[in-house]
Formats: C-alpha cells, structure tokens, sequence
C-alpha cells in the first residue's frame, strides 16, 4: 500500500525531508502544502537578492520539486485552511516543517520606538514577501544593526549600497524606489563579542566589502582576543579566516567613498534612546573574560542614530492544536516525533528544520534534520488514512473555495518573473502582490518539464 504524506512548509526543510522519504520508499506519494503561492521559503523571501550564489540551491529544490511523486499545493495555511483533524482523514503521516521567519524579541528599554526594527521583517520586505507593506521608513541618515551573523551582515549591506547596485538582482521595482530615496550615509553594526565569536562566514564579510560605494571601516579597539578566542581561531579554519580579514581592514588606509560601513566589536547594546522616536543607540563595552566570553565593563557610549534594526535570530511560531515550546521556539519531540504534554508521542506527527532544532546553522544542516525524522515516520506502524485518495484533498479545498497553486502554476509564474528581467538583463524581477501571483498562476500555457 502506498502512504500517503503531507509536508507542511515548502521551504529547504520540509522539501529535503521529501526527498528523503522519496528516495527511501518507492511507494510514498507526497503533498508540501505551503500559506505562500510559491515555494522555497527562506531562499526565496530571506536570502538577500544579491546573494545568487545561495540562491542557486533553488536549483536542486527545483528536481526535487519536480519529482511526480511530489505535489506542491501552494496558498494554503494550516489550521485555517485544512484543520489538524482534516490533515489526519487525507494522510498517514503529517511532517511540520514551517521553519522560523519572526524577529526574535531583544529585551532592552526602548527597543519598541519608532525607528526600530526587525531584520527578519526587513529581509522580507526587500525580497517581496506578499505579507508585509509594500513601503518601507528608509529616512535615517546613521543606522545601527544589532548582531553579528549572516542576517545583520546582509541586513547592513542592503542598508549601505546604492540601490542602482541592486538593480541587477531580483529586487521588486517598490524596493529599489525606496532604497533609491534613502538618505543613509553611515551604518554600525554591533557584536557584543569579540571578532573570534562572529557567527558570519568569510564569504559573507567579503561581501561587505565589495561595493565601490562603501567604505568598511572596523574600529581597531574592539579587536582583542582572550585564550578563548585563540583556541575558537585554532579549531576552526573560518573562524580564523574571518579574523585575519578584520584585522587587515582595521588597519587598512582609508578610501574616499560616499557611505560608510562600521564595525563595532564588544559593544552590547543596552538601551534604545529617543523621544517618540529612535535617536540614539546606548551600548556597553564588553570585556572578555579569558574563555571566550564577555562581562561589561561599565563603560557607556551613546551613537547617534535615527533607526535600529535588531539581527537576534529568528523565532517559529506555534502552530494550531500543536506543542510548542516558547524558551526555545520549536515543537517538542524525541528524533523527530512530535510528543504531547505528556512527553508522548502523537500519531502521525512529526518535526522537521528550524522549528524542530531552532534557527541554528545552515541551509544544508536541514538536511541531517530530515533524515532523523524520516527514519523514524519510516520505523511507525502509521494507519492508513480514511480519505487517503490524492482528489480528495483538491475536493475539501475546492468545497471551501480556497483558491490553491500548484507546481505547474508556480512554474507559469516562475517564467513570467524571468520575462519581466529578461529586458533588463536580470535573472527575474519579482511579482510582490498575493493576488496577482494567484492570477499569473491561473494564466494557461506550456511550462517547462
């Protein structure tokens, strides 16, 4: 008998985990439901568009995808659309792989001013996520990002070029018009560590330092190092590699350029300042204390800046009649089978990517997530479903009118943005708006096999 299996979650997470139950079973047919009209997730709405490198992945998530044993049911949101009870009449098995794509919360006064934002929101206005306002307030001049990881780094970046730079990417034409207008001349970003405890990769710096139009400038008295620091620099090649590139740049002569961009390293901010609005931001000196950690000093500095954006990590949110444990923002489960208040485990269910192990690593460290958590679904004596025919999902949703994409609309779709770059020698120029993408999703003509 064939199973049949649902994947909440069309990004990197929940398609690697079909992948992996494909290749491990010759009968299992599989439906990746997912609230957006398209797939790919994060690569698609948090990857900054001048990141084609990583965007590159799409490539593989595209066989994968492409797989007829694979069907993409786009537009459809779980618990509104198709209840929990619903998923348990058409399918044995229920995979949640949902991911995380909220700003987590940065617990100091005056971090809700206007003028304050989440990186992770900003990330998904720049890429055209359907969801979030078509404007953006880029009105500051001196702009502070809070964190040290691949998302600030990104999140500064796209703060600090000019938008013409942008323009061979994907960007959506309200994007460039924003950035266009913005009137930034300076942006900080802020480690409360040392530069031995940066969570950014050495191509992700260099990146920074790529635009003709900004000048990076890392200022020399956060540079310091402990014998924790030593010791992360001789375990870890990248790490070593990101230091020796700081280092360079912060004794490096300077360049005559339009923007500039800051690093500040041992500086834990502590303290939104401004009166209805940012003006300020209050960091604290840090002091390493030998092991590679930090203990402030006492030692206030106050930056003059009109806009803060926190890069903290991303955050999962709870899903309907399901577990969730806020501390950690994932599903509770023991290899990948979700468990219930009692630490049992609920039948049918299990937990892939981020939401299963929090927002941790890189893309390709799902994949280790969803080999655990198919082996175990492959392991359960799962019963077969009541309404387990493919149709019968397509007929509840078309009962309730819900209008839902598939894989040969979001391939029209597809070819329709890489017409739209095509003109301007662009890979694509996004489509922003919900309800178009469902209507180009409707258009009739052939589609790439």
């Amino acid at each position: 008998m064939t199973m049949r299996i649902a994947v909440v979650g069309a990004g990197p997470a929940g398609i690697y985990a079909a992948d992996h139950l494909i290749k491990a079973s010759e009968t299992a047919t599989i439906d990746i439901l997912d609230r957006l009209p398209t797939p790919y997730g994060l690569i698609r709405y948090g990857v900054a568009p001048d990141h084609p490198r990583i965007k590159e992945i799409i490539t593989a998530l595209f066989r994968v995808l492409n797989n007829p044993r694979i069907r993409f049911l786009g537009n459809i949101e779980y618990g509104v659309d198709v209840k929990p009870e619903e998923m348990r009449r058409y399918y044995d098995a229920t995979i949640i792989a949902t991911g995380a794509e909220k700003d987590r919360a940065l617990d100091i006064p005056g971090i809700d001013l206007p003028g304050s934002y989440g990186a992770a929101a900003f990330a998904s206005w720049y890429n055209g996520h359907p969801d979030v306002p078509r404007d953006w307030p880029l009105n500051a001049q001196q702009v502070a990002v809070i964190g040290a990881g691949n998302v600030a780094v990104d999140v500064a970046r796209i703060l600090a070029k000019t938008a013409d730079e942008l323009l061979e990417t994907e960007i959506p034409e309200n994007v460039y018009r924003h950035l266009a207008a913005s009137p930034v001349t300076d942006v900080h970003m802020f480690s409360r560590r040392g530069p031995a405890q940066v969570k950014f990769t050495p191509q992700e710096l260099r990146e920074l330092d790529a635009s003709p139009n900004v000048e990076v400038i890392v200022h020399p008295e956060g540079i310091e190092f402990d014998e924790g620091s030593l010791a992360a620099m001789r375990a870890t090649r990248h790490v070593k590699m990101c230091v020796d590139i700081l280092q360079n740049w912060a004794v490096r002569e300077p360049r005559d350029r339009p923007r500039r961009l800051h690093l500040h390293f041992l500086q834990a901010p502590v303290e939104v300042l401004g009166d209805g609005k940012v003006e300020a931001l209050r960091t604290e000196t840090q002091e390493l204390t030998g092991d590679g950690w930090i203990r402030g000093s006492g030692q206030f500095t106050d930056w003059d800046v009109q806009a803060v954006y926190r890069a903290v990590g991303y955050l999962s949110e709870a899903l309907p009649d399901l577990p969730f444990d806020n501390g950690s923002g994932t599903i509770p489960h023991a290899a990948g089978r979700i468990l219930d208040l009692d630490g049992e485990h609920i039948p049918g269910m299990y937990v892939t990517g981020w939401i299963k192990r929090g927002p941790v690593g890189l893309i390709g460290h799902t994949k280790g997530d969803a080999g655990e958590t198919i082996q175990s679904l492959l392991a359960d004596d799962l019963p077969p479903a009541p309404e387990r025919d493919a149709d019968a999902v397509l007929a509840h949703l078309d009962a309730r009118n819900i209008e839902y994409t598939t894989w040969v609309g979001w391939q029209r779709l597809d070819e329709h943005e890489i017409a739209l770059g095509t003109p301007h020698n662009r890979k694509r120029i996004k489509v922003v708006a919900r309800d178009e993408m469902l209507r180009l999703s409707r258009v009739p003509g052939p589609v790439r096999g």
